[in-house]
């Protein structure tokens, strides 16, 4: 009968080999179970915590679901090494030390970076009695605690392999200078994304334009280096947020009401009834319930022009909803347009009168055939 001992040295494979592939197989065996496990503890605590009043509770364990998934992964493959170096006499406790740091390092960061996105996804919207934040503010600080967690974790890890971090930051003090002016036009962008949250001159979703550039439409999104603007015609623009420190931005989204500003011209036949025409109109905007009457309200008469009388209107619509403005605008003027005709008046069109002081003799046509 054939022992197990040399039937593992006629496959190739000694006591100490096989010693370790059964361990290692039962560390992967471990590690899935244990895997499996903390699956079914996350979901199963998921479903419990959706039934409580408490909001932060489901953020805090979403953000430590992979985390936590991957660490004992990590701490697998640690485990994994260490075995294979005792197995064959190799003291690495040092390599396999400073992985194991640099692991929960990582897990770590990437927990904190998860829960401030997850943080940031929550708070702009309103969820029972509390108000939505600020979604502006809210991104601005979140990308300060983001870039803040990169760098501290790359710091902390350099310390984890032994390198000298004073060192590190005497040296970006010196060549800070340098890339400063290499990256001028990075920085200036920087610095005007963090004026644009700080100054809230416009926010996402919101109208904007400028009279100095050729920039108008809606923002999508607001970067550390470049703003993206959605035009009328569907096409993104993209602008530096150091262009925004150098240009008049107008925000039409923040306006209050939108203005009716109109010029109409009754002919010189129907001057006598412009009067009549200009108080039916004051009258007609001041009852018309979409006209905030707060605001100024305007109807007088404005020019003799070469053609007509002209008088104009200007107000205030109380909406700013742009189609809903159009078809206010429309009705008031079909409103103008009848109390015109109603007036037995009639709006006026380029004519020219030719007044002769003499007579013209037009000579009657001939009635001889040819």
């Amino acid at each position: 009968m054939i022992r197990p001992e040399q039937w593992l040295k006629q496959i190739g494979l000694d006591t100490i080999q096989s010693l370790l592939l059964v361990k290692l197989f039962l560390l992967v065996f471990l590690i899935l179970l244990t895997n499996y496990i903390i699956r079914y503890l996350f979901n199963r605590l998921a479903i419990h915590l959706q039934t409580t009043v408490n909001e932060w509770d489901n953020i805090l364990l979403e953000a430590a679901r992979k985390p936590v998934l991957w660490t004992i992964w990590a701490l697998g493959i640690i485990w994994a090494i260490q075995l294979i170096d005792h197995s064959f006499d190799q003291i690495t406790f040092e390599f396999t030390y400073t992985l194991h740091n640099m692991s929960i390092i990582i897990l770590i960061a990437w927990f904190t970076l998860r829960l401030v996105h997850l943080l940031e996804v929550q708070l702009v919207q309103p969820c029972g009695n509390r108000d939505a934040w600020d979604h502006n503010t809210v991104t601005a600080v979140g990308k300060l605690l983001k870039v803040s967690m990169v760098i501290t974790t790359i710091i902390i890890l350099m310390q984890a392999f032994g390198l000298s971090v004073s060192g590190v930051l005497a040296f970006g003090g010196v060549g800070g200078i340098a890339v400063g002016f290499a990256a001028k036009d990075l920085l200036s962008n920087f610095f005007g994304g963090l004026m644009i949250y700080m100054d809230r001159q416009f926010v996402v979703g919101e109208w904007i334009r400028s009279p100095d550039k050729d920039i108008e439409g809606i923002v999508e999104h607001i970067g550390w280096r470049i703003t993206r603007i959605r035009t009328f015609d569907m096409r993104p623009l993209y602008v530096p947020n150091a262009t925004f420190a150098n240009i008049a931005v107008e925000n039409p989204s923040r306006m209050s009401n939108r203005r009716i500003y109109e010029n109409f011209g009754v002919r010189y036949e129907d001057s006598n009834r412009i009067e009549a025409i200009i108080d039916a109109i004051r009258r007609m905007l001041l009852q018309h319930p979409a006209i905030d009457n707060s605001k100024t309200l305007m109807v007088n008469l404005n020019n003799f022009a070469p053609h007509s009388v002209e008088f104009f209107v200007y107000t205030f619509t109380r909406t700013t909803h742009w189609e809903q403005y159009h078809d206010i605008k429309q009705d008031i003027l079909h409103r103008i347009m009848t109390i015109v005709a109603d007036h037995g008046a009639s709006f006026a069109y380029p004519t020219q009168t030719l007044h002769l002081n003499t007579p013209v003799m037009v000579p009657e046509p001939s009635n001889q055939h040819a």
